[in-house]
């Protein structure tokens, strides 16, 4: 059990842990309206007689415990829950949560997160505490569970949602697909999309890869996902075999201001097809091993995430004839030194959690890693990082004592001067 993060006070209940959620969820385009029931299997972490439920902007109208009704109030943030009888740790027992309303994404210090309406459909865009605008919750990064989502909507839309499809069912005008996701995954990496769609599949050995997109986007799509197979190659050499179940990427005809990673899938606007934007189809594959398989437990360590799949950009550069990381890592010096000196990679508080400092920043670390123990040395390390940690959690101080275990002090004092410093010391 880990204590809610400083980063996000508000959001999750550190006194139990989810193991799995069933969703079962009607959404109807026309008048943006989201009924569904959510049930939770869970175990208690500390003993407490009252739990709550991330839950915003939509109403819970029944709930029972273990199969039985018990008292429940709303606030903004959530339900609060009575239990029938307090539970000791280690107790496991369910939620089983009706609800319904008008989703829409909350306002945040980071923007508006969450469920949104579109022109023509809805998406999902929870990081870091949006989860709750579609699903009640225990929104906490730490907090990973499986998922069996059903999602029925008007035809003649189509849910995507994370995880497997397993099931397609017809209800009258209503289509209902389900997915299954088996790997542990955080709240805020569960993700729902409702579009007209069509699915291309796409040839990755070993992978089942798809294209989702507006059949009016087929040929655009298709030519911006082309170097997809050749990407896969590349992380898989760098990082291991792809951790997922399924690789799937989503382009919505909204534009869209950057891209959204999910559990084993990415949201892209029509905007992102342009060539110029390739990056950002390798960030966001990065991310399947480096945020999302390799999860981290507080949102202080997001550097982990981003920093990661940041310097993964700069290597599928490197390798499919682009300019090489060390080019990538000289300009981007040049522009963190040129900015102020007042960010903590390893601590860069909730304000500055999503600077472009901290993907920089924590890309630069890494390149310096690089140029300090060699070409050989360093991508045995990372290789080895991203298997340890397949689908575990980790923290920075995880990513210290791996250095000093793998490369000794001097490495490890290095890493220290890169992300515990606000000065930015020198590459190389």
């Amino acid at each position: 059990m880990t204590p809610v993060s400083a980063y996000t006070p508000d959001s999750g209940d550190p006194t139990f842990d989810v193991e799995s959620y069933t969703l079962d969820l009607t959404y109807r385009v026309r008048t943006n309206r989201l009924d569904g029931r959510a049930l939770l299997h869970a175990v208690m972490a500390l003993p407490t007689g009252r739990v709550r439920l991330d839950l915003v902007g939509l109403r819970a109208s029944a709930i029972r415990v273990d199969g039985d009704p018990v008292i429940f109030r709303h606030d903004a943030r959530g339900v609060h829950i009575t239990l029938p009888t307090p539970l000791q740790p280690g107790e496991r027992f369910s939620i089983d949560v009706t609800y319904s309303g008008t989703p829409r994404p909350r306002r945040s210090p980071w923007g508006t997160l969450g469920w949104e309406e579109l022109d023509d459909g809805a998406l999902v865009a929870a990081q870091p505490t949006g989860a709750p605008t579609w699903f009640p919750c225990n929104d906490r990064p730490d907090d990973r569970a499986t998922y069996r989502v059903t999602l029925a909507t008007d035809a003649p839309y189509r849910a995507i949602a994370t995880g497997v499809p397993v099931d397609v069912r017809r209800r009258g005008r209503l289509e209902s697909r389900t997915f299954e996701l088996r790997a542990p995954t955080a709240t805020y990496l569960v993700a729902a999309h409702v579009g007209r769609f069509t699915i291309a599949e796409v040839s990755i050995p070993g992978v089942a890869a798809e294209l989702v997109h507006p059949p009016e986007l087929a040929g655009p799509a298709a030519q911006a996902f082309a170097p997809l197979p050749r990407m896969m190659a590349v992380f898989e050499d760098i990082f291991g075999p792809y951790p997922q179940e399924r690789c799937t990427m989503v382009v919505t005809p909204d534009v869209l201001e950057i891209p959204l990673e999910a559990q084993g899938m990415a949201l892209f606007g029509v905007n992102h097809l342009a060539p110029s934007f390739e990056r950002l189809i390798a960030h966001e594959l990065a991310h399947q091993w480096v945020g999302n398989s390799v999860g981290i437990r507080d949102w202080q360590d997001i550097w982990l995430n981003e920093g990661f799949a940041c310097y993964a950009e700069w290597l599928w550069s490197e390798r499919s004839g682009g300019a090489i990381a060390a080019a990538h890592a000289a300009a981007h010096w040049e522009r963190v030194a040129a900015e102020p000196a007042d960010l903590i990679l390893s601590d860069p508080g909730p304000k500055a959690m999503f600077d472009d400092r901290v993907y920089k920043r924590g890309a630069l670390t890494l390149h310096a890693l690089r140029l300090a123990v060699g070409d050989e040395a360093f991508f045995g390390f990372l290789r080895r990082w991203t298997t340890a940690h397949r689908h575990q959690l980790v923290g920075t101080d995880d990513f210290r004592l791996a250095v000093a275990e793998t490369f000794g002090s001097a490495a490890e004092a290095l890493v220290h001067r890169w992300i515990d410093g606000a000065e930015l010391p020198p590459l190389g």
